[in-house]
């Protein structure tokens, strides 16, 4: 079994690996995306068992698909308490990808429970609906406001189809209206009137 301690950023990974069999010790930097998806595929189809650690971060939901696809056993770990056990404070690519590789060889991986695609995937359509109606309720209440301040007082009355047509004869300022309406004049001809420049 092969067994890799990663240090991963956005745009590349630092990896520490060790081959449980032989003893075989590796250190490389791997850009994201071709040129890590590459050396992972080459271990799958070479046949060997490998097993991934690495902390918590941002950014790495392909390589999490990427090793779920492949069938690759996956740790994420806690970064605080990983940093925690960090014996020197120097911090480096290095250092962080070999300190995780240590952590899983002697078994003190802080391994954190990380919920299945699918109830990720529902969280995040979950939290788009939330944003989406918080920002209806924004508009909503800003045309309320809107309303009130022309003297239109109907409340939730304002919402309804009968209602919204009355919203429709509100008087608007100049700075209000479009564009082409402000430059239209009496006439209402789309094209500007140039006699109110002279």
């Amino acid at each position: 079994m092969i067994i890799i301690g990663v240090d991963f950023h956005p745009v590349f990974q630092q990896i520490a690996s060790m081959d449980s069999d032989t003893g075989e010790f590796q250190e490389k930097r791997l850009a994201h995306r071709q040129e890590a998806e590459d050396y992972y595929r080459a271990l799958a189809s070479a046949g060997q068992k490998v097993h991934v650690g690495m902390e918590a971060s941002g950014y790495a939901r392909w390589f999490e698909r990427l090793l779920g696809e492949l069938q690759f056993e996956f740790w994420i770990g806690d970064a605080a308490e990983i940093r925690a056990k960090r014996p020197r404070k120097q911090k480096t690519d290095r250092e962080d990808a070999r300190h995780i590789l240590k952590l899983i060889l002697t078994d003190d991986f802080p391994r954190i429970w990380v919920a299945s695609w699918e109830n990720r995937d529902l969280r995040q359509l979950l939290w788009h609906r939330h944003r989406m109606v918080q920002a209806r309720t924004r508009i909503m209440n800003q045309l309320q406001a809107v309303a009130r301040n022309e003297g239109l007082s109907c409340k939730k009355r304002l919402w309804r189809t009968g209602r919204t047509a009355a919203t429709g004869v509100l008087p608007v300022g100049a700075v209000g209206k479009s564009a082409p309406a402000r430059s239209a004049g009496v006439t209402g001809s789309p094209e500007p009137d140039h006699r109110e420049v002279e």
